[in-house]
């Protein structure tokens, strides 16, 4: 049993871990003025913030996760507070300019 237990605390670890490299990568794609606009904070808090998820995250996964494994769930909620809340904000990005498709 505690095997299976401590196989699914490290796949938590490990998919906190993705969140915050998907939400890290997402913020630094998007531009600047889009924060901003968005009303939300600057681009370098967000950076700051998801960026030091990611490294929580990075240092509690397995077989490291024991000392630090309660620090995982601050990642996860600075993680997910940028996903949820500040990421739709900012709208779909910066879109590619080319031909339309469709319409007159």
């Amino acid at each position: 049993m505690l095997r299976v237990q401590l196989l699914v605390f490290g796949l938590l670890y490990i998919l906190v871990f993705l969140f915050s490299v998907f939400a890290l990568i997402d913020a630094a794609r998007r531009p600047a003025q889009a924060f901003v606009a968005a009303g939300k904070r600057t681009k370098g808090f967000w950076l700051a913030i998801t960026g030091l998820c990611t490294a929580v995250s990075f240092v509690a996964m397995p077989p490291l996760w024991a000392p630090i494994g309660f620090l995982v769930l601050i990642a996860a909620v600075g993680a997910i507070v940028y996903l949820v809340d500040v990421r739709p904000a900012l709208g779909s990005g910066p879109r590619r300019q080319g031909p339309r498709s469709g319409g007159w």
